[in-house]
């Protein structure tokens, strides 16, 4: 008897095999959320190739999940516009993430010029760049939710609500959006020399969680900080609510879109939200007392030290159903599952620091793709939900 019959088949990859083979150029691969991109598309079987700084924390993603070996790393500066260039001259890639950026908003006080120069001229470089390589088939450019001129209503921005911002971060974010769309414009690309139909779209997600997380000022990483130190955690605007999602959330929303655009249909060359599918606000007090009961740690106690400063927003919240409608693309995780996850990976890696914590890291991504699967979630279809989504 043949006991092939009796094994159980592996499930289809998400995306189908879009990106097995392809070779995908992604900028800031050494950051947080680009390390959990790089990571996924090494598993999609993609040939991935990183151009960033130095990882921006130690220990980080990139660090834990040894992606030097694993994916070719270039470590360059995005402002640097002739190196930029001839990396992606060299490597011809077929499909483009653009994720680096100054990402923290309080730097973005003490340091606007770089802000700016990095995160709009930045971005300018990247769409330049790929406008002169023939062999990209589509870009994905990552901005923030934070691109909103934030007026501090209770619903949802869309993606055709105003730009602006107030601080050098949000501007500059904005900015960003404003550059994006005129080269997103057929009429510009027609116009320039020489001329080219490139797929372009933007991606504004809200603020992303999960294990690997190590930034200064984030309540998440900040939290983690306190446990492993045993010391108190002190937050100072606890009533502060933001869109929070769990880092694979967006990242299957720019794998997805990604796939789209290189379909070369024209309604996906736009600006996309994603965030959580869950209306209801979760503040910063609440989140903190959620990753305390998930993570006991009878030596942290959680103190309240409000800061009167409005230096950030209060309340921001994002509408995605352009991308439910339109993309077959929705959140996977609540808020309770995203923080069991996130400590999950923190506890992981603690118990063992100086280990390769990639299959730990695939093995989460593997349980999102199932979990996403069994509520036919679209992006976690096998190849006939790409082709479908696409016609």
């Amino acid at each position: 008897m043949d006991d092939r019959t009796d094994r159980q088949q592996p499930p289809p990859k998400p995306f189908g095999d879009f990106y097995r083979g392809k070779v995908v150029f992604v900028t800031g691969h050494s950051g947080f959320k680009g390390s959990w991109l790089a990571t996924w598309l090494t598993e999609l079987g993609a040939q991935v190739v990183g151009y960033a700084l130095e990882p921006p924390t130690k220990p980080s993603v990139f660090e834990a999940c040894r992606l030097a070996e694993r994916i070719t790393h270039l470590q360059a500066d995005i402002r640097d516009f002739d190196r930029l260039q001839s990396s992606l001259q060299q490597y011809r890639p077929q499909i483009v993430f653009h994720l680096a950026a100054q990402s923290l908003v309080r730097r973005s006080f003490a340091e606007p010029h770089l802000t700016f120069e990095t995160n709009l001229m930045g971005t300018v470089n990247v769409l330049e760049a790929i406008r002169a390589v023939d062999s990209v088939q589509a870009a994905v450019l990552i901005t923030s939710d934070k691109c909103y001129q934030n007026v501090g209503w209770p619903w949802g921005y869309r993606e055709t609500d105003t730009l602006g911002g107030y601080d050098a971060y949000s501007a500059s974010k904005a900015c960003a959006e404003l550059a994006i769309a005129a080269y997103q414009d057929a009429r510009f690309q027609q116009s320039v020399v020489p001329p080219r139909d490139l797929a372009l779209a933007s991606a504004r997600a809200g603020n992303v969680i999960g294990g690997g997380d190590w930034a200064l000022h984030r309540i998440v990483p900040d939290s983690i900080r306190a446990i492993v130190e045993r010391r108190d955690l002190i937050i100072r605007h606890p009533d502060a609510t933001r869109p929070w999602q769990h880092v694979l959330e967006p990242v299957s929303g720019y794998l997805w879109l990604a796939a789209l655009l290189a379909t070369k249909e024209a309604p996906y060359r736009t600006s996309w939200n994603f965030g959580p599918t869950e209306d209801r606000p979760v503040t910063v007090q609440a989140l903190v007392k959620t990753i305390l009961a998930t993570w006991p740690a009878p030596s942290t106690r959680l103190v309240v030290e409000r800061d009167p400063s409005e230096a950030e927003s209060i309340l921001l919240r994002l509408d995605c159903s352009k991308a439910f409608h339109h993309l077959h693309w929705r959140s996977t995780w609540t808020i309770e599952r995203t923080l069991e996850a996130t400590v999950e990976w923190y506890r992981h890696f603690y118990a063992q620091p100086h280990a390769d914590h990639y299959p730990w890291t695939i093995q989460q991504i593997a349980t999102f793709v199932q979990e996403a699967r069994e509520q036919a979630i679209a992006w976690a279809q096998p190849q006939e939900a790409l082709e479908g989504a696409a016609t």
